[in-house]
């Protein structure tokens, strides 16, 4: 899923997914979409899976910062451990090796931080934005972000 269903951005895809359905159809999602659809079939397969988030820069290690969409699953021999269906390509090596954790993107910068929380549905900012912009530069240019707790 993770490299089979291609990242909007750097496809420059459309249609703007959210719901893991539309992400299946169409076979691309922002990060956020992309996680709602792993979420979605983990569960499917009877394991527990939630919603998680990173803030990041946008790009060149300082502000702006976006919300960024990963999952958590749980695994028996593990417990929680956080999964990234963002998609790889060069400078971005997302893996599943528990129990190391290898995300897309490390927190380096200030500001930048990984929110603890495990969220059963996903955030409502995500939802917003992807449900108000129609073609993936207007979400690129309208990334959601919050300030860290």
């Amino acid at each position: 899923m993770r490299d089979e269903i291609r990242h909007s951005w750097d496809y420059e895809m459309n249609p703007v997914t959210c719901k893991a359905s539309d992400v299946l159809l169409h076979g691309t999602g922002f990060c956020y979409a992309k996680s709602h659809l792993l979420a979605a079939l983990i569960r499917a397969n009877g394991i527990p899976a939630g919603l998680c988030y990173q803030r990041l820069t946008i790009s060149y290690d300082q502000p702006p910062f976006c919300i960024h969409g990963l999952n958590a699953v749980y695994l028996e021999a593990h417990g929680w451990y956080r999964v990234d269906p963002r998609g790889n390509k060069p400078g971005v090596d997302a893996a599943f090796c528990p129990p190391k954790e290898q995300l897309a993107f490390p927190i380096i910068t200030e500001g930048e931080a990984d929110l603890s929380e495990i969220w059963a549905e996903p955030m409502p900012l995500i939802v917003n934005t992807l449900q108000t912009y129609s073609t993936f530069d207007a979400v690129a240019d309208n990334l959601p972000d919050i300030e860290p707790a």
